[in-house]
């Protein structure tokens, strides 16, 4: 109790630290050479940076566009900051670091959406500082149409009611988990601090196609397969396989009810990067990291607290997303499976992900939340061995305006059945988390 004090004590020094009022810019306006600032927040087809944009997955359909009167352009960013204040050992023959109790690297992320025709969006994303990369560079970034009347007024009209089509070098849509994960800085959307144990989370080059209909939704794209693009090994990536098919209906004013199914399928590749194509980096600083007495790093750097499967090679992947939101009680589960091999492997391997979340919202604009996450994960090895890897957090928020949340949480991660030689083995971390989010 005492540390729950202490610690809550330093959100809440965070949290007034953070009391300069992050501004809502908006949208730049450009025409014929001329600009003003037009305070409209109103990008259709747009998913909110902010509070408004909680438990929001693929954006709505809006087929009631207004008319085009110039290039909009919208600057975005997100800044946050984590005090951890966590423990861990193992038994294993590798060692893993002593935790101290100290604040990780501040994440910041900056954003561009710009409206370049009626029913036409480009987004990109920079990483301007992440735990992996301390300096800038691109996440990725996407054009989205929604209409076709940029080439003639009125094309297909009926069909683009239904239809939406993305392309680009962007975060591929498998499964519902990456709508509600920390994207470096752009923490606001995830209740807990951490991610989930296997992060299907990557960006690669590719386009998807979604139809919409009265709660129903489709999708299905393709990706080359590559998370760092090269022209060089033709014949060992093949292109990959999104698909996405689910309902989400408001069905009353205090009742909502989503669910998805996803498939991924990759039947050759150089280097499969699902579960590990997060670059900017895991949460849970040091976590399962070491070094030997020469110096050498060993452990999972900056992916610590994570479940990489290992399914190099080729892999299909499907997770089965239920969101429930029932007044201010919110569920979000997870079922997925991976199965996969490396090309030198003769059999192939199989992971299973089960992720339950329960929370409350409550308060003015449901403005504080309190909730328990449970996740496990179990699969084998290349050495064959089987492993198992649980997950508990708990933990509430507080959104102090719909730009600012902080957040705490307790979280116990244990590693079941790892080899000696691994330095999971016996492996147990454990503590809590404080974190700050600006967005905007």
């Amino acid at each position: 109790m005492k540390n729950l004090i202490k610690y809550s004590g330093i959100a809440l020094l965070m949290a007034m630290g953070f009391q300069a009022q992050a501004q809502d810019v908006d949208v730049l306006v450009v025409e014929d050479n001329d600009s003003k600032t037009l305070w409209d927040r109103s990008l259709p087809n747009y998913r909110y940076p902010d509070q408004r944009g909680v438990n929001t997955f693929e954006p709505n359909k809006d087929i009631n566009l207004e008319e085009f009167e110039g290039v909009q352009v919208r600057l975005g960013g997100a800044f946050a900051l984590q005090f951890q204040g966590l423990e861990q050992e193992n038994e294993s023959t590798l060692p893993v670091y002593e935790l101290g109790k100290d604040f990780n690297l501040a994440t910041a992320n900056m954003t561009f959406d710009i409206l370049l025709a009626k029913g036409v969006r480009v987004h990109l994303n920079t990483y301007l500082s992440s735990q992996h990369h301390p300096e800038a560079y691109v996440k990725g970034g996407y054009l989205q149409v929604d209409n076709l009347d940029f080439i003639s007024e009125g094309l297909a009209s009926g069909l683009m009611e239904h239809l939406r089509i993305k392309f680009g070098h962007m975060e591929n849509n498998y499964g519902d988990a990456h709508f509600r994960r920390s994207d470096n800085a752009m923490a606001l959307y995830n209740p807990f601090v951490g991610n989930y144990l296997m992060d299907s989370f990557t960006t690669e080059v590719g386009g998807e196609i979604y139809y919409f209909n009265d709660g129903w939704l489709g999708m299905v794209g393709f990706t080359n397969g590559k998370l760092n693009q090269s022209t060089s090994s033709e014949g060992h990536t093949s292109p990959s396989l999104l698909a996405k098919i689910g309902y989400d209906k408001q069905i009353s004013e205090d009742f909502r009810f989503r669910l998805t199914g996803s498939l991924f399928h990759s039947n050759q590749s150089k280097n499969i990067y699902l579960y590990s194509g997060d670059r900017a980096g895991s949460r849970y600083y040091n976590v399962m990291s070491g070094s030997l007495p020469d110096g050498t790093a060993v452990g999972d750097g900056f992916r610590s607290g994570r479940i990489n499967p290992d399914l190099k090679n080729e892999m299909t992947a499907f997770m089965i997303n239920p969101f429930i939101k029932a007044g201010g009680l919110e569920f979000f589960g997870i079922y997925e499976r991976a199965k996969g091999k490396y090309a030198s492997e003769t059999d192939e391997r199989t992971w299973n992900q089960y992720a339950g979340e329960l929370l409350y919202r409550f308060g003015a604009d449901e403005n504080f939340y309190l909730g328990a996450r449970y996740n496990t994960v179990n699969g084998e090895l290349k050495s064959g061995d089987d492993v198992k890897v649980n997950r508990f957090n708990i933990g509430g928020g507080w959104f102090m305006t719909k730009n600012i949340l902080t957040k705490v949480e307790y979280v116990n991660q244990n590693y079941n059945d790892y080899p000696q030689a691994d330095i999971h083995h016996e492996g147990q971390f454990n503590g809590f988390n404080v974190e700050a989010v600006i967005s905007f």
